[in-house]
């Protein structure tokens, strides 16, 4: 009979100085915030009534009514919608109060963790894949991992100590992070990850019952936030084609579960292609029982600055 294998010990794992990659995505290619002077309202009145300019406008209106009425607008993202630059564009929703929540897989909290460290992100993983040095780089897995193992001592979420940890260790890029942004601004930033997908997993100081137990109380918390959805919530999935749709069908559940009416709502996902999972899990299962599901496809550098500046500029007079 064959031996049954052991886990491999990760005690021996070389790590490498972040400041020695070589990354593709730098802060100086980032998003700018327009000026307030600049209206889109023009614009969005001489587009056709036709397809997807009407329901652009729709959802336009509803994160809009729902900032007005004070429902929540929760942004679920993938690591993609950091990597293109989009971040101070999500800060200035969060400074406005616009967007209530966010929801962050692994990468999306790596890639926004790296830029407050070094102003860079996004490694070419094909390079470093060849020499087993891809991911392994020191000052992300070990402070992203005692962030976590502080989570988990402490009782609060992934997302609130990974900012924190920004802030106390005064990482020189934090206004393009939107972790730090959530604790500057009170908005809740949950982090949702699958054990072994994201890097800091693969360093020796990565502890994988903490990282369940901090992920798991952002669960909770994802949960506690999508009960008032109700009567003119949103919930908005960029470019997550997998995780944060299943994690949020899940806290729907829950929710509904527990006795809330969580129904009235509306939801869209924003991506390059329209996959199952959040068309699914996202805009039709969850909105059947009453509110609106949206797609739009597109690339997230045109789309999503596109949105924000149309709510901003339905907002202008306020």
């Amino acid at each position: 009979m064959k031996k049954r294998p052991n886990p491999i010990n990760l005690s021996a794992v070389t790590t490498y100085p972040l400041q020695e990659r070589i990354n593709k995505v730098s802060i100086h290619d980032f998003a700018t915030v327009p000026s307030p002077a600049v209206d889109l309202s023009p614009f969005l009145e001489n587009l056709p009534r036709i397809l997807k300019a009407p329901d652009f406008l729709a959802l336009v209106d509803t994160i809009v009514a729902a900032h007005r009425t004070q429902k929540p607008v929760i942004v679920m993202m993938g690591g993609h919608v950091i990597k293109c630059g989009l971040s101070p564009l999500l800060i200035a929703l969060a400074k406005r109060g616009v967007v209530t929540g966010f929801a962050f897989n692994g990468a999306s909290s790596i890639h926004d963790f790296e830029i407050a460290l070094i102003g860079e992100t996004s490694e070419d993983v094909g390079a470093y894949l060849q020499t087993g040095t891809f991911g392994m780089w020191e000052e992300t897995g070990r402070l992203m991992n005692a962030a976590i193992q502080r989570a988990a001592d402490t009782g609060i979420g992934m997302g609130e100590a990974l900012g924190k940890l920004l802030i106390e260790i005064n990482a020189p890029y934090t206004d393009y992070s939107l972790l730090a942004a959530g604790i500057h601004y009170d908005v809740p930033i949950t982090v949702h990850v699958a054990i072994g997908t994201d890097i800091i997993h693969q360093h020796p100081t990565a502890n994988g019952a903490a990282i369940g137990e901090a992920s798991f109380t952002d669960f909770r918390l994802l949960t506690e936030m999508i009960t008032h959805l109700e009567g003119g919530g949103v919930v908005l999935n960029f470019g997550s084609a997998v995780i944060l749709p299943e994690v949020f069908l899940k806290a729907l559940t829950i929710a509904r579960n527990l006795g809330h009416t969580v129904s009235h709502f509306t939801t869209a996902n924003f991506d390059m292609q329209q996959q199952y999972r959040p068309v699914e899990n996202v805009v039709k299962r969850p909105t059947e029982m009453g509110g609106q599901g949206y797609t739009f496809t597109g690339h997230h550098e045109l789309m999503i600055p596109l949105l924000v500046q149309a709510v901003f500029s339905r907002l202008r007079d306020e």
